[in-house]
């Protein structure tokens, strides 16, 4: 049966592709438009049954009851509910055998803001108002920056702050970070980010009771810092790397196929077919310290893995040069993309081929760590299907250092790029040579 998955209608809409068990493709509306985080699809094509990931009717009667307006239903061939939806884009791609519980963190479904999962059943959920996805969404305006947007932005402001709030459940903290206006932008982000852990980390006590083994989906998903804490909590975690909105396209095929899927990466999006020489990569990487590469089929999620990547030699302090690049501000952090031989060698901490984790360095890497010393790592395997495993290896070879800086290619606020005309667009316009 072919089935296609779709999400739109709130932020980063999306489409997927699925036959059998195998996902055919998935793609980003933002990616074709330059809109981004583009809410709506435009002229999606639909092959076989068109599934949708939430319920309208039911979002509908919430919106109704908070004083907001009826919004008129896409058509299509079945819905599924939001949570669910998310909920079974880690189910159904999950990489072991053992019977997971899933938690779902996000900012709204239908009604639901956080739910836990077990053998397909909806065991626990929070209720619409109270959302951790909103709160964090709110914070992240209250401090200047773009909601359903710049999220990540404020958590790694967290570090250069302190918290200034009691962590107490019988207290509304949430509304004492906004009464404490003489805090820094800084402290509330770092407020906020030890109140959404704690509230986490309380969820994920709750699940832990049903299995020891956890898919973990929502936009929520997406902080690697909370993440690294929940790592600690369970034998094994599974989070799509696409466990937002966007992934909820891959999702609602998945739940209503209801069976496995095979996962095998996240490069399921436009693919450009063109011949990278690797020595050549390399060799003027080690002229030029940076460079730009858009090669294969472009990741579906919110995190260049390798194929539609800005890379920079992390031996010399090139952050400044990269953050100018990509019009970003200058506290931006980068990640290091290592060969999995060398990675336990450099970090220390969970680390996974997807940047969902936060570890500690070990030795002094300023251009790809963070100011407390973390680094959001991606873990270059030796299947990995992406050119950045052959440009690592010649580099590695040319200058013993088993890691590059790896950031996504495109400039603050726009997306990432996607097809050969782009790539060629963004060499152009921003000076970066893009192999």
């Amino acid at each position: 049966m072919l089935v296609t998955g779709l999400s739109h209608g709130f932020h980063d809409a999306a489409i997927c592709y699925i036959e059998g068990n195998k996902i055919l493709g998935a793609h980003h509306s933002e990616r074709h438009t330059g809109i981004k985080n583009d809410r709506n699809l435009h002229n999606a094509k639909i092959k076989g049954k068109s599934i949708f990931y939430e319920k309208p009717f039911k979002k509908n009667i919430r919106r109704l009851l908070y004083g907001q307006s009826w919004k008129q239903r896409p058509v299509y061939d079945h819905y599924v509910n939001h949570h669910w939806s998310h909920a079974a884009a880690a189910y159904y791609t999950r990489p072991y055998e053992e019977e997971p519980v899933c938690v779902v963190i996000d900012a709204i479904g239908e009604w639901d803001t956080a739910s836990i999962w077990y053998k397909k059943k909806k065991k626990w959920s929070m209720k619409y108002p109270k959302s951790l996805g909103l709160f964090y969404s709110a914070i992240t305006k209250a401090i200047k920056l773009k909601p359903n947007e710049d999220e990540y932005i404020t958590m790694g402001m967290a570090a250069y702050g302190t918290p200034h709030i009691k962590i107490d459940p019988y207290n509304n903290y949430h509304k004492g970070i906004y009464l404490q206006r003489e805090l820094s932008d800084n402290d509330i982000a770092a407020s906020a980010q030890a109140i959404i852990e704690y509230e986490i980390i309380e969820i994920m006590y709750r699940a832990r009771k049903y299995s020891n083994y956890l898919c973990y989906g929502g936009g929520v998903a997406l902080n690697c810092v909370a993440n690294t804490r929940v790592h600690y909590m369970f034998d094994k975690v599974w989070i799509l790397p696409n466990p937002g909105d966007a992934g909820s396209s891959l999702g609602a095929a998945a739940a209503y196929l209801n069976k496995p899927l095979k996962w095998i990466d996240p490069y399921l999006g436009t693919d450009i077919k063109r011949d990278v020489n690797v020595k050549e990569v390399v060799s003027y990487l080690i002229d030029n310290s940076y460079c730009g590469i858009a090669n294969g089929r472009a990741e579906f999620g919110p995190r260049a893995l390798g194929n539609r990547s800005l890379i920079a030699d992390p031996r010399k302090d090139i952050k400044d040069t990269v953050n100018q690049i990509k019009r970003r501000q200058k506290f931006r952090p980068f990640a290091p993309a290592i060969l999995e031989e060398f990675a336990d060698e450099y970090f220390e901490g969970p680390m996974n081929e997807y940047m969902q984790y936060v570890a500690k360095a070990k030795h002094d890497h300023k251009s790809v760590t963070h100011v407390d010393g973390t680094a959001r790592v991606q873990v270059v395997k030796k299947d990995c299907k992406s050119v950045i495993r052959p440009i690592l290896e010649e580099w590695y070879e040319q200058t013993k250092c088993p890691m590059l800086l790896n950031t996504s290619l495109n400039i603050k606020g726009k997306p990432m790029v996607d097809n050969l005309r782009q790539a060629k667009e963004f060499e152009k316009i921003y000076g970066v040579k893009v192999f």
